[in-house]
């Protein structure tokens, strides 16, 4: 398999209010061009857009190519199945897909206490019983915890044969993620490595304009999202990197340097570890919009975007970014609507403090 893979988390939409509402049209355009150039990996939830993302791909993908010329890597989304119903959870995503195996199965979004609770429900020794009975080719997970809870899970799972992490240059140093301490572990066990977020959201690719600067006297050619994802491949244990792509133009940026992938060089990587460092200056919340929030949230805040536009104070000024938070407030709940009851920060990957940026939100709205 080619070293990039289409995660199916970021879809184009019809309606930017309804997640379900997937342009498949659009998604068909765009998977024809990333199978033709032989790219053949794809990676989807079943929490993903509300559950449409599956779908999505049976539209695009499975109804339309041969099972032999894809893979297809599917979740188990722990807290979205009904006690026991682990069986019934798997064949709707069998359904939802449009196929009769899965290439890989991972345990979704792994830390310390997820994983206490996937042993002591059986979801483990379900997954280990599905690849015996031939239903996934591999198994493995995802995960957002400290390196220590990783390394303690793989000892205890020699039989987990993938880790999929959370890998960005500005992650790599990152005292909560621990993307390189996480690498250097997986790396101990000897699992292969799939990277998920390279671009962190896409924030990667919007970087300020000296940034920009830098990136493009260093090569021209090569797109700002590019240095993020060719960063991530150029990892040795690394073999696959996921895109979550949203439209056509992505598509093709991303083809262009990873159909012939040649790795960053010593100077290229010093650079970007430089932006690095220049982008952890600016951002005031590390938020990757992967949404998780937003469902758990009773009072149904648009976290992600009240986020977004608090990082704009620094990038854009304050002026715009109150701008950005009354027009996101007009459709619905407001930050001071938060009730603090910590759901949201119970399912964040990037453990972010919400509740307390929520707050920091509406004093700045009150100003």
């Amino acid at each position: 398999m080619k070293k990039f893979g289409f995660g199916l988390m970021r879809l184009p939409l019809l309606n930017r209010e309804d997640q379900t509402s997937i342009d498949i049209a659009h998604v068909t355009k765009m998977a024809d061009k990333f199978l033709a150039k032989g790219f053949t990996y794809f990676d989807t939830a079943a929490c993903y857009h509300n559950g449409a993302s599956e779908t999505a791909f049976r539209e695009a993908v499975s109804k339309r190519y041969p099972r032999e010329s894809y893979s297809i890597t599917d979740k188990l989304s722990l807290w979205m199945v009904q006690e026991g119903k682990f069986e019934e959870f798997f064949q709707c995503q069998l359904e939802r897909l449009g196929v009769d195996y899965l290439d890989y199965y991972l345990l979704h979004a792994v830390n310390k206490n997820g994983y206490k609770e996937a042993c002591e429900k059986g979801a483990i020794e379900f997954m280990k019983k599905l690849k015996a009975e031939g239903k996934v080719k591999h198994i493995g997970f995802s995960f957002h915890d400290s390196a220590a809870v990783l390394d303690d899970i793989l000892s205890k799972e020699p039989e987990m044969e993938i880790v999929q992490l959370q890998i960005n240059y500005l992650d790599w140093e990152d005292g909560g993620v621990q993307s390189r301490m996480c690498y250097e572990v997986a790396e101990k066990h000897n699992k292969p490595v799939i990277i998920m977020e390279p671009v962190k959201g896409g924030s990667l690719a919007n970087v300020r304009g000296e940034i920009r600067r830098m990136f493009k006297e260093a090569n021209d050619n090569m797109s700002i999202a590019s240095w993020a994802i060719r960063f991530a491949a150029s990892l040795e244990k690394v073999v696959m990197v996921l895109s979550g792509m949203s439209n056509e133009e992505q598509v093709n940026d991303n083809l262009s340097y990873m159909e012939s992938f040649i790795p960053l060089t010593k100077d290229e990587t010093a650079m970007v570890m430089k932006a690095a460092e220049m982008i952890r200056a600016d951002v005031l919340i590390p938020c990757t919009a992967c949404r998780y929030c937003v469902p758990e949230c009773p009072m149904g805040i648009e976290i992600p975007g009240y986020f977004k536009a608090y990082n704009m104070i620094k990038t854009n000024g304050r002026d715009k970014a109150i701008e950005e938070f009354k027009a996101i407030a007009e459709k619905g709940s407001k930050p001071s609507d938060c009730v603090k009851c910590g759901a949201c920060e119970a399912v964040c990957p990037q453990k972010i403090k919400i509740r307390d940026f929520l707050c920091d939100i509406t004093e700045e709205l009150d100003k």
